[in-house]
């Protein structure tokens, strides 16, 4: 912290001078102008809430909608990664068919709203898919079921698990289009005489692109997944406009019941920025730790 601080010079303090005055007089304008009460002192009973009867501290909205952005944020990043690798690939193909087909895709994610894209994903794919897989009665019977505690560990609660699915799918399919640009520059980024030695030897073009190219190719876009994994944590606040239950729709719900309006959404942006945050400063420790080696 001592080191922190003999690092800091006086432009530094006068940023931070200008944020406190900044946000002080947002505080005063909401305290006078609108007359706001301010009920701080109950945000942290939506947060951990107590259960009466059952004399045990249990997850309330809050953190439930926190874990539940945690859940869907790691499902969705490892099939985004998947599916992105496979459009990263289809990108650099030889086959004209395929290599259109790709940027087709690539190009429609990428240049049309979110939104639009989510309500196109959830009605045409993502719920016809749970409804010929009838997930919502498989759902139903794991959540009568006494044992459950391992499946709600991983899913959250089982009734929504079709909910879950959702937004897990869709999110993917749109984080796919921008992981699979950052794999096709990653790919395109190998010099051309290493394909050119590996099919000296006798490679065929499936061994060049597994054996030479790909391992080559992943390590180099590790720095922009990762910041593209943290753009996905704020994107899934998109999912509450299709009843996907994480931590933006709770917020809503919050804000519904109680009115706190201020106090849910500022606690939420923190959540938010905790998350954000500590993952970027792990994944910059990472990359130094790697570039060392």
């Amino acid at each position: 912290m001592q080191n922190f601080l003999n690092k800091l010079r006086w432009p530094d303090y006068l940023i931070v001078g200008v944020l406190v005055v900044f946000f002080g007089y947002i505080w005063l304008s909401i305290e006078g102008t609108l007359n706001y009460k301010w009920r701080w002192e109950q945000i942290p009973g939506y947060i951990v809430g107590w259960h009466s009867s059952r004399e045990e501290y249990f997850a309330n909205l809050l953190l439930q909608g926190l874990a539940a952005t945690i859940r869907i944020s790691i499902y969705s990043g490892i099939l985004a990664l998947i599916l992105g690798t496979v459009l990263g690939v289809a990108r650099c193909s030889a086959n004209l068919t395929i290599r259109m087909l790709a940027r087709t895709y690539l190009e429609f994610l990428r240049n049309v709203p979110p939104v639009v894209v989510v309500f196109i994903f959830f009605f045409f794919l993502s719920q016809q898919l749970i409804d010929a897989l009838n997930l919502e009665r498989w759902a139903r019977g794991i959540a009568r079921q006494e044992n459950n505690q391992v499946w709600e560990f991983f899913f959250g609660e089982m009734r929504r698990f079709p909910s879950l699915v959702s937004g897990v799918i869709v999110l993917a399919l749109f984080e796919s289009a921008f992981v699979g640009e950052i794999v096709r520059a990653g790919i395109q980024s190998i010099p051309k005489g290493q394909r050119e030695a590996a099919r000296s030897i006798g490679m065929s073009r499936l061994q060049e692109l597994r054996y030479v190219v790909l391992p080559q190719a992943m390590k180099k876009v590790v720095p922009p997944l990762a910041n593209q994994f943290i753009s996905l944590i704020k994107d899934s606040s998109i999912l509450s406009l299709i009843s996907v239950q994480e931590l933006t729709y709770k917020t809503v719900e919050l804000v519904a019941s109680s009115r706190m309006i201020f106090e849910a959404w500022i606690t939420t942006a923190a959540f938010y920025f905790v998350v954000c945050f500590g993952l970027s400063r792990l994944f910059a420790r990472l990359e130094k730790r790697s570039d060392k080696r």
